[in-house]
């Protein structure tokens, strides 16, 4: 039995700009369990907001690899890691959880989906992302992903031209289904404003408007909107969800955020109990993160699974992609093989 890991700088084929930052290079860790002659592998894409860098899975990781002993004992793993490190460490934590659930996979041959049962149904047709940049590339960028055969698109907002932006990918991509994506920049009067802008251009849901705490700003914007309001910055753990069903209409899930792909299908149940519709989301990371995210995206009612498409070096391959449209890898385990 091994546990081993690497870390490779991914970049984006072009600056990725959002409300907090615009980066070109996302350093990713990857996991590899080795036992009996099968091979587990999980990702690790950690996120600053959600208190890791790259120095923190470096510092974590170690600690946390003793924790995955038998690939079969889900429980048992998500025990010990939590008693190893009772800080979150998500996205370290995500990495042990998919290489132990891969394994599983494929020592019985099958792809993840199968194994826990997940629904085989086609997956919804993810948005393809335009970052925060100067506004005539975003223009660029939405007419150029429509020309490609992109029916979806979100749109990263969060600054003082943000009516502009909406308006102008509108008029890039009058028949696109449109999202907004605000990541938590704006104040309750500029939220208010906004939404009646985006019930204009058609908008389909916004992502988190306000800040990640504010509960009571995100109800009370619900109480009046017309566009759907989907949380992702405030929900960092399972048991989130409860909290997030009084001021929120669905949830962003992403396995690096709350730990695993088990973590996230136990939100999913968990929102879909609270009468919450479930996007599944994903940081910039490469095809194995996707093709994790994609086994559990057929239960979902909206796909944000983009990340492995804005790199300009995916370190695997095997993901089939017809625009927007992602089929859901079907080989054993999580279907996906190294570059």
């Amino acid at each position: 039995m091994s546990v081993r890991w690497e870390t490779l700088e991914l970049h984006t084929a072009r600056p990725f700009g959002i409300a907090r930052w615009t980066h070109t290079s996302y350093p990713r860790t990857f996991v590899t369990f080795e036992q009996e002659g099968v091979t587990g592998r999980g990702e690790a894409a950690p996120n600053a907001f959600y208190g890791e860098t790259a120095g923190t899975v470096a510092a974590v990781l170690p600690l946390l690899a003793p924790a995955l002993t038998d690939p079969w004992d889900w429980d048992g793993l998500h025990a010990r890691m939590a008693a190893l490190m009772p800080f979150h460490h998500p996205s370290v934590k995500c990495a042990l959880e998919m290489a132990a659930v891969e394994w599983a996979a494929c020592s019985a041959g099958v792809p993840v989906g199968r194994l826990l049962g997940l629904s085989p149904a086609p997956l919804p047709e993810s948005s393809f992302t335009v970052g925060l940049g100067e506004l005539e590339d975003m223009r660029r960028e939405a007419r150029e992903a429509a020309a490609r055969g992109h029916g979806v698109l979100k749109v990263k907002l969060g600054t003082a031209q943000d009516e502009r932006i909406v308006e102008a990918l509108r008029e890039e991509a009058p028949a696109a289904a449109l999202r907004v994506d605000a990541n938590a920049a704006w104040t309750r009067p500029q939220a208010r404003r906004m939404l009646g802008v985006l019930d204009a251009a058609r908008v389909e849901l916004v992502e988190q408007p306000l800040a990640a705490g504010d509960l009571e700003g995100h109800a009370g914007l619900r109480a009046f909107s017309r566009v759907p309001l989907v949380a992702d910055e405030s929900l960092h753990h399972v048991s989130d969800v409860r909290a997030l069903a009084g001021a929120f209409d669905g949830v962003n899930l992403k396995l690096a955020k709350l730990g695993g792909p088990l973590q996230a299908l136990a939100a999913l149940r968990l929102a879909r109990a609270h009468g919450l519709q479930v996007m599944m989301g994903c940081m910039i990371e490469s095809s194995l993160g996707i093709a994790a995210a994609a086994q559990l995206a057929g239960a979902c009612d909206w796909a944000d699974l983009d990340g492995a498409l804005l790199l300009g070096d995916d370190p695997f391959t095997g993901l089939e992609w017809t625009a927007g449209q992602l089929e859901r890898p079907t080989g054993p385990g999580w279907g996906v093989q190294r570059a």
